[in-house]
């Protein structure tokens, strides 16, 4: 199959996961274009059939925010007509749907073939934007307007329904991982130079730094577990939240037990150094981060919040706490981290459960057999 996909070239979970399920497809012999404002940053330029189509935006200050909408629409009818698509796969309701929309009109307009449009939801486009009376009547359109839909979560589905009021079928497919990547490996010399002596505990957190990933209320639990014992913070990310957080640090006196290290494109030699992840979001459409840990045997404590609890099995292979729980979330953390065999054995469990479920090799052939599907309406 010819298949455009479009996504953010962002850290966030879906152009994450756009750029490996295309990764992904290209090694699976289909010819992909992956289409979006500059190279996404998980881009691999070694993979068989997988191709860049960059979206050129002018600068004209006469309009303001849809130059990428236009600049998309634009780009999307010239590669669906020059490389003869089969499939877009927009991720993302809003901008990403709506252009392939404008697209398909301009390519029927000049009397050639439209691909068929696929819409993956993520969950900013339903929970922030599509709940926004200024955009939900666009969102919902966009998304009647595509020929297949799916979402991330079962949580994002109902969300989607309900918040929109849409009646057609929407597909779940979850993200996934690439599990031969994503294991615990042997990393002393990263854990020691994380956590040096007397540091008992490593808790990690990894995020996008917006606010709906509550980073203050994660350095908040990490300052109650140091008051009872020895351990270290690791802060994996960036975004517009850091700065208040890094202040929030000093003002608890917490500098020399917290570690801002930005961003980082190989996630798993500091997950393999942690004993818990720290996830208290506001709202999680499926949780990536929390995924990524779980495959490198760490335990997460997060929010019971959208689609985590459809990922992680409390007290089985995390805890999932309310997202007020601050003390709760404090405690779990500190049993984990001072239990060590229950924090391995959920460790394992919570691989094991990635391994059998969340694998590239299970979750890709769903998508392969919609394109099929949508391809023989």
């Amino acid at each position: 199959m010819k298949i455009g996909m479009v996504c953010y070239a962002s850290v966030g979970g879906s152009g994450v996961v756009a750029t490996e399920l295309a990764h992904a497809l290209g090694e699976r012999g289909h010819e992909v274009t992956l289409i979006s404002s500059e190279l996404p940053f998980r881009w691999r330029p070694d993979v068989p059939g997988l191709s860049f189509e960059q979206v050129t935006v002018p600068a004209y200050p006469l309009f303001r925010e849809p130059q990428y909408l236009l600049a998309l629409a634009n780009t999307l009818a010239r590669v669906s007509e020059e490389r003869q698509l089969d499939i877009v796969h927009a991720h993302y309701a809003v901008p990403h749907a709506t252009a392939a929309y404008l697209a398909d009109q301009m390519v029927l307009s000049a009397g050639g073939r439209r691909p068929r449009t696929m819409t993956t939801l993520h969950g900013t486009d339903i929970t922030l934007v599509g709940s926004d009376p200024s955009y939900a009547r666009v969102v919902r359109f966009s998304i009647d307007q595509s020929d297949a839909v799916t979402a991330v979560s079962e949580s994002l589905k109902q969300d989607t329904l309900r918040t929109l009021g849409i009646g057609r079928e929407i597909q779940v497919i979850a993200n996934f991982l690439d599990c031969a990547e994503y294991r615990r490996r042997k990393e002393a010399a990263l854990r020691q130079r994380l956590c040096p002596s007397p540091c008992e505990a490593l808790v990690i957190h990894v995020s996008n730094f917006r606010p709906v990933k509550r980073v203050d209320v994660a350095m908040e639990v990490f300052a109650r577990v140091r008051r009872r014992m020895p351990a270290r913070f690791v802060l994996l990310g960036d975004g517009p939240v850091r700065a208040a957080v890094e202040q929030q640090a000093r003002a608890a006196g917490l500098e020399e037990d917290v570690s801002f290290l930005g961003e980082q494109h190989d996630l798993v030699p500091y997950l393999s150094a942690a004993d818990v992840f720290l996830l208290p979001s506001a709202q999680e459409s499926f949780g990536l981060a929390a995924l990524e840990a779980m495959a490198c045997e760490v335990p997460v404590v997060a929010s019971r919040v959208g689609g985590l609890p459809e990922i992680i099995e409390d007290g089985v292979t995390g805890f999932i706490c309310d997202p007020d729980a601050i003390d709760e979330m404090a405690n779990r953390t500190a049993t984990l981290l001072t239990d060590q065999a229950r924090r391995q054995q959920m460790g394992r469990a919570a691989a094991d459960l990635v391994r059998t479920m969340y694998c590239t090799d299970r979750i890709v052939p769903q998508y392969e057999a919609a394109y099929t599907a949508l391809l023989a309406r």
